[in-house]
């Protein structure tokens, strides 16, 4: 025998058999519990107390257990998986509202799955829907501004539980989203009551449903009181977009309270003023909408409407698990499909609004 070959024959036996993953069974025998037990943990289904719990998770995890999940979708029809179509993740609204759409789904048992699409390209919304249904997805909540959904080049899959945010509510799904009018209101007559003449605004996007409405509260709190409506600078939702706005308004005496259609856009127009030498809020009264979490730490700290994101994300998953396991009507929501439901907004009021000078 040559030396290779001795070497050969004193190498290690190397296993090609693949070791058998951990079953239900072996958890159960390893926690000192039932496998009804077990099945109930793996599938956050029925009731379990906490220390039994605990103990069958320790087990899991020791053992190195994954639940079936295509075994599981089998048995029950279900892929306790949501998937999430949207835009993009760069307004401050956005990120916060998936963050608890994630946190809510995962304590519900569900997995997530995000597909972004195009927001100038219609046929990326339907091909979303498709993608998503490859992913075998038990329901999808819509978090894109809404426009889009108006074209019939979009084909909704029949029958697909949907849930969505920020709507024209022209659809038969359930819509949750922040109360946008009321925040606009609130904002609006804030100013008016410290005994502003009028209030500029600085909108969103035209092809906004929420910066939509938020000028159209706005619009109408100033008819309600008798007040001029001046015209409306627009931007998209950047600051730089707010300093441009800022810049113009900054050169007119007559302006002395400006409402921004979002924090960002507001700080933009903060940062004109100050260039301009208008003193905030002795001469110019500034108020944002949403309540970033920087609001509160700008020069002068930023009066806002606060809207409460992570209660619109726990809120559309619960309404699409409603639909999904047949619970709406029974007390898990308070509207039929179709129907808004709507969280307050909340004013904020800081440094950057006080009454006019004189």
């Amino acid at each position: 025998m040559s030396a290779k070959d001795e070497a050969r024959t004193s190498d290690p036996v190397v296993s090609t058999v693949r070791r058998r993953d951990p079953s239900l069974e072996d958890v159960a025998r390893a926690a000192g519990v039932s496998g009804q037990t077990v099945s109930r943990v793996a599938n956050a289904k029925g009731y379990v107390g906490a220390a039994t719990r605990a103990k069958v998770e320790a087990a899991m995890a020791e053992l190195g257990y994954r639940p079936n999940s295509a075994a599981r979708a089998l048995r029950s029809g279900r892929f306790r998986a949501i998937g999430v179509i949207m835009f993009t993740l760069a307004p401050y609204g956005n990120h916060r509202t998936l963050d608890a759409i994630a946190v809510r789904a995962a304590q519900a048992g569900y997995a997530l799955t995000l597909i972004p699409v195009d927001p100038g390209n219609l046929s990326t919304v339907s091909g979303a829907f498709h993608r998503l249904a490859e992913h075998a997805v038990d329901g999808i909540i819509i978090l894109i501004e809404a426009h889009q959904l108006d074209g019939s080049e979009i084909e909704i899959p029949p029958g697909l539980p949907i849930v969505v945010i920020d709507s024209n509510q022209r659809f038969s799904h359930p819509f949750v989203d922040n109360d946008q009018a009321l925040g606009a209101r609130q904002a609006t007559e804030h100013l008016l009551d410290l005994g502003h003449d009028t209030v500029w605004h600085v909108a969103g996007p035209a092809s906004s449903y929420a910066a939509s409405r938020r000028r159209e509260a706005w619009k109408a709190a100033l008819e309600a009181r008798g007040r001029r409506v001046p015209d409306v600078s627009w931007g998209d939702w950047s600051a730089e977009a707010g300093y441009a706005a800022g810049r113009e308004l900054a050169e007119r005496d007559d302006v002395t309270a400006i409402f921004a259609a979002n924090d960002s856009m507001a700080i933009g127009v903060l940062h004109a003023l100050h260039e301009a030498g208008r003193r905030v809020p002795e001469e110019v009264s500034v108020v944002g909408f949403d309540d970033v979490a920087d609001a509160s730490h700008v020069w002068p700290p930023l009066t806002t409407i606060r809207q409460r994101f992570e209660d619109i994300g726990a809120l559309a998953v619960d309404a699409l698990i409603a639909e999904l396991e047949g619970s709406a009507g029974e007390g898990e929501t308070d509207s039929a499909p179709g129907d808004p439901q709507l969280i307050p907004t909340e004013l904020v009021v800081r440094a950057s609004t006080a009454a006019p000078r004189g």
